[in-house]
């Protein structure tokens, strides 16, 4: 049984409920974070001491390969590793580090530009939000999205004609973005990116994670 904890609300605990999903694993999400609490008790910070969602326990206590980890682009790398290596996992080295690449944009570079709007638009109250702020975030989220559209232009998925873990992360950040307030933010038109995004909410794996309002 694989554990997670975690809100759904959350884009990282996301990434790890749609990737267990893909790969097909029995598991069960206990809700952290927010408004549930959990993260604070000294239970939770010997999982993760961070106090921050996800975090996951896999495996049986007793067996050696037992694992408990948090910090979600890894913890979809591992479970990919684990369960879906040569498929989800690229083994080959070029297109293994191919997708490492693009995760870690999306962690270090996609979301830092795009989180402020996201937070200003959909968890700030009108009266408090900073336009400097948003605009700022739109500025620099738009010219990322620009890269990716220009990436998917020749390739179905990130890595080429297969799904692989380099999507899940990058995926839930289109999710965020396309799923901002469209009174608020009138987004320009990314096709390679519209495209590539459309069958990844067509996945059945992704049901419960890319259909979900934003909150």
């Amino acid at each position: 049984m694989l554990n997670i904890w975690g809100r759904i609300t959350s884009i990282n605990v996301r990434k790890v409920v749609w990737c267990a999903q893909e790969l097909g694993l029995d598991f069960q999400r206990t809700e952290a974070g927010g408004k549930y609490g959990v993260v604070q008790t000294p239970e939770y910070h010997a999982l993760n001491p961070n106090a921050l969602v996800p975090a996951i326990d896999d495996g049986d206590g007793e067996d050696a390969s037992h694992v408990k980890l948090w910090e979600s682009n890894v913890i979809v790398r591992y479970l990919c590793a684990r369960y879906a290596p040569g498929t989800l996992y690229p083994e080959p080295l070029p297109e293994r580090f191919d997708a490492e690449r693009w995760m870690d944009w999306q962690q270090t570079t996609f979301n830092r530009a795009s989180a402020p709007a996201f937070v200003q638009w959909v968890r700030t109250a009108p009266a408090d939000r900073n336009p400097d702020v948003i605009a700022t975030s739109v500025h620099a989220t738009e010219r990322l999205l620009g890269i990716l559209d220009a990436h998917l232009a020749t390739r179905r998925f990130m890595l080429g004609e297969s799904f692989t873990m380099a999507d899940i992360p990058l995926g839930c950040e289109a999710h965020r973005w396309f799923g901002l307030p469209p009174t608020e933010y009138t987004r320009p038109a990314w096709p390679n990116v519209e495209r590539w995004f459309g069958e990844l909410r067509s996945r059945s794996a992704a049901r419960g994670v890319l259909d979900l309002a934003l909150e």
